[in-house]
């Protein structure tokens, strides 16, 4: 399956903001790429090119490719409410973004290895599908032989952050998924409507 595996610090320095998570060579250097960074000469982006920037960023953070995306966008545009917090809602609602959220694995691609690689399940079966939408009700848990992965353990013991829309036991390694978050919840610095406007095309 497809997937980034370029430069991530080179990508979070083109949006100005750690879109990977944490990154210390991103701290050392928060000026765009290219061989003169802040001192080269940038044409003002059109209106259409800040619209694609966003995509991109969203894409990027998430991990997901074109063909996810549009098709997630579809869905989200038959659901009720606003299309552009709906398409949020259900990046978050993804697999492997829910592992991510439970504190399993310190950043998305992490997260989408432990899917992949089968040490979760859902509903109590084993689920290797990273773009699997989780509703809620769904129990996301670590299998049982996979408990006792030093990348778990570490993982858990240096997440601090809980979430509303997630009920987690960090003694079973597994959480329900209450409710679909609401936007304002969602921490990620993203401009929807952007999205939005540009699919509206």
């Amino acid at each position: 399956m497809a997937r980034y595996i370029g430069p991530k610090t080179k990508i979070a320095r083109r949006f100005g903001e750690p879109i990977f998570g944490p990154d210390k060579d991103f701290e050392k250097r928060n000026f765009p790429p290219g061989q003169h960074g802040l001192a080269r000469k940038r044409k003002k982006s059109s209106e259409y090119g800040i619209q694609l920037r966003e995509k991109q960023k969203v894409k990027y953070t998430y991990g997901v490719l074109e063909r996810q995306f549009r098709n997630l966008f579809h869905k989200a545009s038959k659901m009720e409410g606003i299309k552009g917090a709906n398409l949020i809602i259900l990046l978050e609602s993804r697999l492997d973004n829910i592992v991510y959220r439970m504190g399993l694995a310190p950043s998305r691609p992490a997260a989408r290895q432990l899917v992949s690689h089968c040490h979760i399940t859902l509903n109590g079966e084993v689920c290797s599908i990273p773009s699997a939408l989780v509703r809620p009700g769904d129990i996301v848990a670590v299998r049982e032989r996979s408990k006792s992965l030093e990348v778990i353990q570490d993982s858990v013991a240096s997440s601090k952050t809980r979430y509303s829309w997630l009920e987690f036991d960090p003694t079973a390694l597994s959480a329900k998924y209450l409710n679909y978050p609401i936007r304002e919840e969602i921490p990620e610095n993203i401009n929807e409507q952007l999205i939005v406007e540009l699919y509206s095309k």
